[in-house]
């Protein structure tokens, strides 16, 4: 419940700023009108106030970036380009959130396995047990869950060792799926708007009975823009999985490493 708030929180953001950026772009045309009438009225200025006014020019020139950006945003068309956002937007919010939790699921799995063999030896199963209980991470419970199997005996442990190494496993996979869905997705909205705005460039050809370039030039620049948006959200989202991927198998090798040392510790225990 707490990660489905988080994630409607962020689209709630992202529409509101999506909102803004509208709102700037319709009071662009008056501002640049604003400015030249400006210019017009100013004298030409000494050579020190140009030099002065140099990183007010950079600062101009940031700006009409981000008012192209913006303005592309819009002329994709709000039906095929917010949807496009908000699947990146989505999508970035689970990877983040994958990405913290391995980050702190990762501890120094040798330094780990060395304490919790000298504490066995020196403290017994209850100390281990308890040095395993205030650690983080999924070998810190695999190693919980087998000692705490111990007098069961070893295959006990080996069972539960295996069994919560899977379940340590699909939790590290969790929300996987929808990262794997909004990357299939954004192309996927990105194509429809591609099709959608020819389909539009061809009606505007059969309503005209002529081929002009004005006609079908609004329909695919649609096409063009929404194609690209889905691409690079697709793109950014790709990377983040590969990169979350590559994590939990890291993490899966450290856990069956160190639960081999485990059965080995377990063994020289009881002799």
């Amino acid at each position: 419940m707490k990660k489905l708030i988080l994630l409607l929180s962020v689209a709630v953001l992202s529409l509101g700023t999506v909102t803004a950026y509208a709102e700037e772009a319709k009071n662009e045309p008056a501002q640049i009108e604003a400015a030249e009438n400006n210019e017009a009225v100013e004298t030409a200025p000494a050579d020190e106030a140009a030099q002065e006014a140099e990183p007010q020019t950079d600062l101009s020139n940031a700006e009409v970036m981000h008012h192209i950006l913006m303005q592309k945003f819009l002329e994709g068309g709000w039906g095929w380009m917010l949807p496009v956002l908000l699947c990146l937007v989505i999508g970035l919010a689970v990877a983040i959130e994958r990405i913290l939790y391995l980050t702190l699921s990762t501890v120094n799995t040798k330094k780990f396995v060395a304490n919790v063999e000298k504490i066995l030896n020196e403290e017994g199963i209850d100390a281990a047990k308890e040095y395993c209980r205030n650690k983080r991470g999924p070998i810190a419970s695999i190693y919980y869950e087998g000692l705490d199997r111990y007098p069961q005996g070893l295959d006990a442990v080996e069972k539960a060792v295996v069994s919560y190494g899977s379940v340590q496993t699909g939790r590290m996979e969790s929300n996987l799926s929808w990262i794997g869905l909004f990357i299939a997705l954004a192309p996927m909205l990105g194509f429809m708007g591609t099709v959608v705005g020819m389909i539009g460039a061809f009606d505007s050809i059969q309503a005209a009975g002529d081929i002009s370039p004005t006609l079908v030039a609004g329909g695919i620049k649609v096409a063009l823009l929404t194609t690209l948006m889905g691409l690079i959200a697709a793109v950014i989202l790709q990377i983040f999985y590969n990169y979350i991927i590559s994590k939990i198998d890291s993490l899966v090798n450290s856990m069956e490493d160190a639960s081999i040392e485990l059965m080995d510790i377990l063994i020289d225990f009881k002799k």
